[in-house]
């Protein structure tokens, strides 16, 4: 059985994953939904319906916990763009932090977009939900609905995606950052270990992800090697957040491999895309690049790397997001609907405040990196006269 609860406060969504091709994979118990939904409003998720079935799902959590051998943490799968996902996922994620303080709560995010959106109150509902990720997740992994339809036409040669190919590459992802759970490795790692190596400050622990995919018709006429995967892992085009790497630069990063291959060479390719774009990484923390590798690679792939990378334009999505937040809500759009759920507005500002003071972080660490370099130019001048 999959160690995993389903959440939703309608039943729809429940019925199409039980009759689903994985349907019978889940425990029925753990299948736990309302009956009217959260209507695309946080509050609705976080204090009325959401918080009504609380506890049916927290039984559910403690049950699945208490049968682990050695518990590392949780991972939760939520949109920020609606209701649910937003407003329960967050409540949720309080409440296990609550009653697991020292295990590890790592999520994997869908970012609302403005290019493929569909809800107007999409900015509230991400902005409030950031505002609860920021305190009590330990790793976040940003996933942007943007960037996934882009990678589905660019890479994958895709004219009109379903939400099958969308979620093929969310799950290609989750299973490249668990590969090192799962399977036996050369190098070992688990929830804490990535966070301890990924997240140098607590509240930057907001990350893309990617796993390299190519359009299933060509698959079988490319012969992947170590050092295609790794210029794919830096290709910006690739990532699953829809901001330009280039513009930041990296404080951490992961990269895993699987399949095999000559650890050598994989020491090798990643040494030199770090000397060629020496610039692109935070100097000041030493060995922040950490590798590892996995003999057995995904189904129908002779090889493949997953990357993750902690990077300071991360900031671009906060920044877009934000920007959107403050329009609606200088005017007050749309603030009934939650107010009238019992939600405050001053709740609105703090989150504001608070998304704004992580972009204000993100750019404090980028400026200091673009310092060290105008300093470095600097003495470098200063010994050639």
């Amino acid at each position: 059985m999959a160690r995993g609860v389903l959440v939703n406060l309608e039943p729809g969504t429940m019925d199409s994953v039980r009759s689903g091709l994985f349907g019978q994979i889940f425990r029925p118990d753990n299948f736990i939904f309302g009956q009217c939904g959260a209507g695309n409003n946080w509050a609705k998720g976080y204090y009325t319906e959401g918080a009504e079935l609380m506890e049916s799902v927290m039984d559910v959590v403690r049950k699945e916990a208490e049968s682990c051998d050695c518990l590392q943490g949780f991972q939760l799968t939520h949109s920020l763009g609606r209701g649910t996902g937003s407003g329960m996922g967050t409540l949720l994620m309080g409440k296990i932090r609550e009653e697991y303080p020292d295990r590890i709560i790592n999520t994997f995010s869908v970012l609302p977009s403005p290019k493929v959106s569909d809800t107007v109150v999409e900015p509230y509902n991400a902005t409030l939900s950031i505002h609860q990720l920021i305190e009590n997740a330990d790793e976040m992994f940003c996933i942007d609905n943007e960037a996934l339809y882009n990678i589905c036409s660019r890479a994958l040669k895709l004219t009109t995606p379903t939400y099958g190919d969308l979620n093929h590459l969310v799950s290609a992802t989750m299973s490249g950052v668990t590969t090192c759970l799962r399977f036996p490795g050369q190098l070992n790692a688990d929830l804490r270990k990535l966070a301890v190596n990924m997240v140098p400050f607590p509240r930057l622990h907001f990350m893309p992800g990617f796993a390299p995919l190519t359009s299933r018709g060509s698959q079988q006429y490319r012969a992947l090697t170590v050092t295609e995967l790794t210029q794919q892992l830096f290709d910006a085009k690739n990532m699953m957040a829809a901001c330009d790497l280039c513009h930041g630069s990296y404080l951490t990063v992961a990269a895993i491999f699987r399949g095999r291959m000559s650890m050598r060479e994989v020491d090798e390719q990643m040494f030199n895309i770090q000397n060629k774009n020496s610039s692109y990484f935070a100097e000041w923390l030493p060995h922040n690049v950490e590798t590892a590798i996995c003999d057995i690679p995904p189904r129908g792939l002779k090889m493949s790397a997953t990357f993750i990378g902690n990077n300071t334009a991360i900031q671009e999505l906060f920044k877009c997001i934000s920007e959107q937040f403050t329009a609606m809500f200088r005017r007050k759009a749309f603030l009934h609907s939650y107010t009238g759920k019992g939600m405050d507005e001053m709740e609105f500002t703090e989150a504001e405040s608070n998304l704004n003071d992580l972009v204000s972080e993100y750019q404090q660490y980028q400026d200091t990196t673009a310092e060290e370099e105008e300093f470095e130019e600097c003495a470098e001048e200063e010994e050639v006269a």
